[in-house]
């Protein structure tokens, strides 16, 4: 069974991750914009927070999710 903490570890994985992939589009110079573009910001967003989500979850210890 799953517990909050390992759930917590899993949002800040993800919402790490979706932020590097995020800075990797525009290394790779996809898209049509100069820097952040706006669908960028969007995914800024929702990765932190899911970031937030699995800090909070991460002092739960280990109760069952």
């Amino acid at each position: 069974m799953i517990t909050k903490r390992q759930l917590g570890i899993g949002f800040i994985l993800l919402g790490l991750v979706a932020i590097i992939a995020t800075f990797a589009v525009d290394w790779l110079g996809a898209g049509n914009f100069q820097g952040v573009g706006p669908a960028q910001r969007v995914a800024l967003i929702g990765a932190g927070l899911a970031i937030v989500v699995g800090i909070t979850l991460l002092p739960l210890g280990d109760r069952p999710a």
